[in-house]
């Protein structure tokens, strides 16, 4: 499975779901790298993913490019006086696919979050090529995120894999109930996984479970 992993916002569960992900497709038998292109403020994302590869694939190529700034890559590259290393980040996710059959990788902050005035997480999915996967928390405002989310993954020709639903704090409000509901029905498919509460791991699909 390779899968490039956004979100419908920052603070959704990107790397919860990345890690449980890699985790169990790593047990499954797989040779399962994951990639962070690019961290901003702390780098415990890139070091989940590290221990989540078994330490097999070294920090500095799970994530090539760390800004101590808490703020979207374009803000953080500014204040720091450090633009955006496109070329560094291409060069590490060819080498990652050319060693792994097996690659996941997670996005920074939303889909359309900044890395350069006029270059996008979205354009940095769409050079990578890969099936992408929106997480989504299940709260009120989610159907209004996902579906613009995913309209923009469709309108630029890439395969839109599915939804990861995060239940990170399930509330008891009609949107809570209904969202994962009326999301299957507009987009015309089930969620590709599932996270439940405090979810300590992730059931593959038998497809790929082996």
């Amino acid at each position: 499975m390779n899968l490039f992993i956004t979100g419908t916002d920052t603070g959704v569960g990107k790397t919860y779901a990345t890690v449980l992900l890699v985790k169990a497709l790593r047990q499954a038998g797989y040779d399962t790298a994951a990639m962070k292109p690019i961290c901003a403020g702390e780098r415990s994302d890139a070091e989940q993913l590290f221990e989540a590869c078994g330490g097999t694939v070294p920090l500095n190529e799970i994530n090539p490019i760390w800004y101590r700034t808490p703020a979207a890559p374009y803000t953080a590259a500014m204040v720091e006086n450090r633009p955006v290393d496109l070329a560094l980040l291409r060069d590490g996710f060819a080498r990652l696919r050319q060693r792994h059959r097996s690659l996941i990788v997670e996005g920074v902050g939303g889909w359309m979050v900044p890395l350069e005035a006029d270059f996008f997480v979205a354009d940095l999915a769409a050079e990578f090529g890969l099936p992408v996967a929106v997480v989504v928390h299940n709260r009120l405002g989610a159907l209004n995120h996902t579906l613009l989310t995913v309209r923009d993954i469709r309108a630029r020709g890439l395969t839109f894999a599915g939804l990861i639903f995060n239940e990170i704090d399930p509330g008891d409000d009609v949107a809570t109930a209904t969202n994962a509901a009326i999301l299957e029905e507009l987009l015309s498919m089930k969620p590709l996984f599932v996270i439940g509460p405090g979810a300590a791991t992730l059931k593959l699909p038998a497809s790929l479970a082996g």
